[in-house]
């Protein structure tokens, strides 16, 4: 199926995906419906709607029995910096204040406790990505393990990434490691290790409609939570759309539960343009005191405990890494619960 950003889509027969060709799911079959958490409400306003993907608007999608699996093309691994990285996430000495490494965020998160899952809505926009082997994403971890070789990590969100897809839309994207990004794990459904089980949802598509600057707002609604029959990680889209999960064995400490749960966006400045900061955008582009309509954001942050209930975030921490080009700010209400503003124009007379 070929969709109206030129992508390509091929409905692939469920036992066939990437996932079974993994040593430990060869002869499987993908697992019925997990359990949902309970509590899993979440409130709707009247000024925001749902994004969902681009690829739907020509009416189509994968009949039952079989997956929509967006077609890498000779462009897309040629575009790759470095052929054997492709679909992963560039190695990196990764500290939690992320400095001297390129990478740039302006999250919030909780540790100290055992997780089992999380929710959020993320706010849809389409940040310019002025190099091409930058991005910017906004996203849900779920982590367990050391920051220094043997991090597991699930991650779900949207991204702009012109060296993985050659285009500027928000794409829905998904990731995985088990060593802190250096061999296991990759984008999407890039390496054997995600089983989709969804015939409507692709991964890797870009998501449409996008939020606009004083105009009409749009989120998705992600989760991620343990299955506490199997095990295994389950990923949500939207309003209970399942799309998959990651089999438990993929992981060492994550077969248990996380240690911590983090929200928000991130950037790689490559400082390409002549040593300065780059101008990559996060979120919308804007500055998190802009609020609502200007300024990107997460809301009904939740977590999923021991016994599979939704709770919303205690304790919560807030890390803007370089908050001169990038800042966040955090606040709750009855509607929206824990929520956040965060992003920023990069590049900036503070930001030089």
């Amino acid at each position: 199926m070929q969709s109206p950003d030129g992508d390509v889509f091929d409905c692939v027969l469920s036992h066939l995906q990437p996932a079974f060709d993994h040593p430990l799911l060869k002869g499987h079959k993908p697992l019925d419906p997990p359990e949902r958490p309970k509590g899993n409400e979440t409130s709707e306003t009247e000024e925001i709607a749902e994004s969902f993907q681009q690829w739907h608007d020509s009416g189509e999608s994968c009949p039952e029995g079989t997956v929509p699996i967006r077609r890498t093309t000779e462009k897309d691994v040629l575009r790759a910096n470095k052929l054997r990285r492709f679909g992963k996430k560039p190695i990196r000495h990764l500290r939690r204040d992320s400095s001297g490494n390129g990478h740039e965020h302006a999250v919030v998160f909780v540790n100290g406790d055992q997780y089992y899952g999380a929710k959020a809505n993320i706010n849809v926009w389409a940040p310019k990505v002025t190099d091409p082997y930058e991005f910017s994403l906004s996203q849900i971890w779920v982590i367990s393990g050391s920051f220094e070789n043997d991090l597991n990590t699930i991650e779900a969100g949207w991204q702009v990434s012109p060296e993985l897809y050659g285009d500027s839309y928000p794409r829905f994207f998904t990731y995985w490691t088990t060593d802190a990004y250096q061999a296991t794990g990759c984008y999407n459904l890039l390496c054997s290790g995600f089983v989709q089980t969804n015939n409507k949802i692709a991964i890797g598509a870009a998501i449409s409609p996008r939020s606009s600057y004083r105009g009409r707002q749009f989120d998705i609604g992600l989760m991620v939570w343990k299955d506490p029959k199997h095990g295994h990680w389950w990923l949500e889209f939207g309003s209970g759309l399942l799309v998959g999960y990651w089999p438990d064995f993929l992981f060492s400490h994550l077969r248990s539960h996380a240690s911590m749960v983090q929200f928000g966006g991130e950037i790689v400045n490559s400082r390409s343009t002549g040593g300065g900061h780059t101008y990559t955008q996060m979120g919308s582009g804007h500055f998190a005191d802009e609020g609502f309509g200007k300024s990107s954001y997460f809301r009904n942050l939740q977590t999923v405990d021991w016994d599979n209930n939704l709770l919303p975030l205690n304790n919560l921490h807030l890390l803007a890494d370089h908050s001169n080009c990038y800042d966040i700010r955090q606040g709750r209400n009855g509607v929206w619960g824990t929520y956040f503003y965060y992003g920023g124009p990069g590049r900036n007379i503070r930001c030089p």
